[in-house]
């Protein structure tokens, strides 16, 4: 273990490293800070670079990208009422009150080293839990992997949307796409129609690039002409004031850091449910909520913490059982597998300077945060003022780069379009896109384990019981869709009631 832990330092601060999480860092919050392009498009942009790279340098581009990208998502919302990223979403009335109370400098302050706080304990719960959880799933079978699989793919229509029935018709829809292709069972080709581009499948990077970076596009060239209002207040001194709402709401930072990377170690909910839920704990157990949305730094402070620590909590799983956390780790499992470094336990032992780098990374990338962020607080408004009509076209560019870099043939960028043309539609219509992308990911694993499983039980469904971990995994995820069923059928028999009173 140490002589791992030394070679990941090696690793990790050799000059080339150093070099390409600095430049991962600022893009990160040149994108986080532009309304509308979010951590995941980040992500989703750099995979293609990082294809070129060695295992340390790739993962390490995306952890420092990630990482500034939902910290500078919360500048916008200060200086215009623009979330930079949905992770700032909860929150961004709440600072745009406070400056223009004038309290812009204090808002901004609190924005980036809670951010950093609460990011180091999401990862100080990364490095103790990831190593411990996988020295408990290195005896998983494939009956315990399937109910992973399916709890993951249950969580994610649980959690990640306010209506259910839209999110399994989003996962439904990302199933069907992983069903295109070779059947990993019987060999056989499934919904290729002749065309043998089709037989390797729908590609999962040109898919993701589509279903998040085009679509945003999308939308952005419909808004082009959208501009917000910046504050015009002198950006000051940002740590002034910032220990003594520390000493203040100490409980709230803990407590936020506590929620954020609780939730983002459950597949599918990420950086902004995590934002929403501490926010709506702050104001539910305050002792002044009549403040709240009147520009009231408590709610800031748990919201905050609550974000970015959800990125550490979401590598658990990622790591552990090569389940999604969030859309930024569904990309992140798809790296490392490009890598040769398959997510799971076994990752641990075959490659474990690798694991112990990213934990490396990850505190770097929080501590680069101050200087860098406070450099991007400093310059915000000429980043902010950047045409929209520039930044677009550039974008696409990469999209199209990246796309076709994938699968060095016009199929990965037929593939973008097509998939940015869906995430369109689907969130113009209320559909969320994250459980698309979960079903591409979750469902060959889902669909392999439950074949596999059935064969080794003769056919039998009692196997998937008879084993107590499997057991305990199938009746948690059985009991949550009767909790969603139970949900819908009440729903609609509480509005009758309500319309008859």
């Amino acid at each position: 273990m140490f002589d791992a832990i030394v070679l990941a330092f090696g690793l990790v601060f050799e000059p080339y490293t150093l070099f390409v999480i600095v430049a991962a860092a600022t893009f990160g919050i040149f994108v986080g800070a532009m309304p509308g392009l979010t951590a995941t498009m980040a992500t989703a942009l750099l995979v293609p670079v990082t294809f070129f790279m060695p295992p340390v340098p790739a993962l390490g581009a995306i952890v420092a990208a990630t990482t500034m990208a939902i910290f500078a998502g919360d500048i916008p919302a200060a200086l215009l009422r623009i979330p930079g990223t949905p992770a700032s979403a909860a929150y961004a009335d709440e600072s745009y009150e406070m400056a223009k109370k004038g309290q812009l400098d204090l808002n901004l302050g609190v924005n980036l080293v809670y951010s950093v706080v609460g990011g180091l304990f999401g990862v100080a719960i990364l490095i103790l839990a990831a190593p411990l959880l996988a020295e408990f799933a290195i005896n998983f079978s494939s009956f315990e992997y399937f109910w992973l699989a399916a709890l993951g793919l249950t969580c994610a229509i649980f959690i990640a949307t306010e209506d259910p029935v839209k999110g399994f018709a989003s996962l439904l829809l990302g199933l069907s796409f992983g069903c295109i292709g070779i059947d990993p069972a019987a060999g056989y080709p499934r919904f290729t129609f002749g065309s043998v581009e089709l037989l390797q499948g729908i590609s999962f990077i040109p898919a993701m690039i589509g279903l998040f970076a085009i679509s945003e596009l999308l939308r952005g060239a419909i808004s082009i002409d959208q501009t917000g209002h910046i504050i015009a207040d002198k950006v000051g001194n940002v740590f002034k004031g910032v220990l003594a709402v520390g000493r203040q709401y100490w409980k709230n930072i803990i407590r936020g850091s506590v929620i954020g990377t609780a939730i983002g170690a459950l597949p599918g909910a990420g950086a902004d449910i995590a934002a929403w839920i501490s926010y709506a704990v702050s104001k539910r157990f305050s002792k002044e909520p009549e403040k709240f949305g009147k520009g009231h730094i408590e709610g800031i402070v748990d919201a905050t913490s609550a974000n970015n620590s959800a990125l550490g909590g979401a590598w658990i799983p990622a790591l552990v059982f090569g389940i999604p956390g969030d859309s930024i780790t569904a990309i992140v499992i798809g790296v490392l597998y490009m890598k040769n470094m398959n997510p799971g336990p076994t990752v641990f032992l075959q490659n474990p300077q690798f694991i112990y780098a990213v934990f490396i990374i990850f505190i770097l990338a929080n501590l680069l945060m101050l200087p860098l962020g406070w450099a991007a607080i400093k310059s915000a408004k000429q980043i902010l003022r950047t045409p929209r009509n520039v930044l677009l076209p550039i974008i696409l560019l990469f999209c199209i780069v990246g796309a076709y870099a994938m699968t060095n043939s016009v199929y990965g960028i037929i593939i973008m379009l097509v998939m940015g043309l869906v995430g369109w539609i689907l969130e113009e219509n209320g559909f969320p896109v994250a459980p698309v992308i979960l079903g591409l990911v979750l469902g060959e694993m889902f669909e392999q384990n439950f074949m596999t499983s059935m064969i080794k039980s003769d056919g039998s469904l009692i196997g998937f019981f008879n084993r107590p971990i499997a057991a305990t995994l199938g009746a948690m995820t059985l009991l949550l869709w009767a909790f969603m069923l139970w949900k819908a059928w009440s729903k609609p028999k509480a509005a009758v009631k309500e319309r008859a009173a």
